[in-house]
């Protein structure tokens, strides 16, 4: 923690009673396991950030996992990396952008191709950009954030629901919203965000009578490189949220192997608050100024 930050909490003692204490970042993984075996997940986004973490926890739980990215060198240095810090050789890597729906059928026809067992019983849809304040947003920036994020989700859940229902796979599809899906909306993530809630409620509901269970997970920030551009591997406090700190994807991940695995089949619709507090309990994190 930085003698600024120090100072400010310091102060903060003084008038408000805030606690001053230390950031803890050791954070626990879960043991490799087989609570997945034989499962076969796409994880949308996959080639950083909470994206690449779920894919990590999927494969250490016993799952084959397509990652998708937009840039191929990006998807192909992504494979390299989890290959090399899992030690498994079922990862596998697609070129997908979101904002392509038309091109849905023809790359989901190479994902089923790539993996091993020709199905897909888990859909993680992650890709998601960030930004579009309401006080300098250009229309060509938010209809790109709400197309990645909402409409590219829509459409690949409709692709991959309709797919497991007429295969009668009684799957998993989650969805990676935001603490933004609690908050006053003033900008094009927030709302997107929001509809990614609303969807999954939506999903949820008319696809539970096939066995298709459908869930989100609400990171709150977390320490990945949309957030903290200049690196997140020391500092990662961060005083607003009532926790102190960003969250890890790690943390992120770990939630996510649970909610796919039969152990989350009676959690259904839920969006899980992983936010430490931001968006439930104080707004605090996100400044609210014209």
């Amino acid at each position: 923690m930085s003698l600024r930050m120090y100072i400010r909490r310091g102060l903060e003692y003084v008038v408000k009673g805030v606690p001053i204490y230390q950031v803890n970042a050791d954070v626990r993984v879960l043991s490799p396991s087989e609570m997945l075996a034989g499962r076969t997940a796409i994880v949308t986004g996959g080639t950083s950030g909470i994206g690449m973490e779920i894919a990590k926890a999927l494969l250490g739980a016993g799952a084959e996992v397509v990652i998708t990215g937009r840039h191929s060198q990006k998807v192909e240095d992504a494979c390299a990396q989890i290959k090399k810090s899992t030690s498994t050789e079922k990862i596998h890597g697609i070129v997908l952008n979101n904002l392509k729906t038309d091109e849905f059928p023809a790359r989901f026809d190479e994902i089923l191709n790539a993996v091993s067992k020709n199905s897909i019983d888990i859909l993680v849809n992650n890709a998601g950009l960030v930004g579009g304040d309401i006080r300098n947003c250009k229309e060509k920036e938010y209809e790109e954030i709400l197309d990645t994020n909402l409409k590219g989700t829509f459409f690949l859940s409709q692709l991959v629901a309709k797919y497991m229902r007429d295969n009668e796979i009684k799957g998993n599809i989650l969805n990676v919203g935001s603490s933004s899906c609690l908050r006053p909306a003033i900008s094009a993530y927030t709302l997107s965000k929001w509809g990614i809630r609303a969807l999954t409620l939506g999903l949820a509901k008319d696809l539970a009578p096939y066995g298709i269970t459908v869930n989100g997970i609400a990171p709150g920030p977390t320490a990945t490189p949309m957030l903290m551009k200049d690196g997140v591997k020391n500092n990662i406090s961060f005083p607003a949220n009532p926790i102190g700190r960003f969250a890890r994807p790690e943390e992120i991940a770990n939630m996510a192997v649970f909610l796919t695995s039969d152990m989350g089949r009676t959690i259904v619709g839920d969006m899980i608050y992983m936010t430490g507090g931001a968006g439930l309990i104080t707004y605090d994190d996100v400044p609210y100024i014209f």
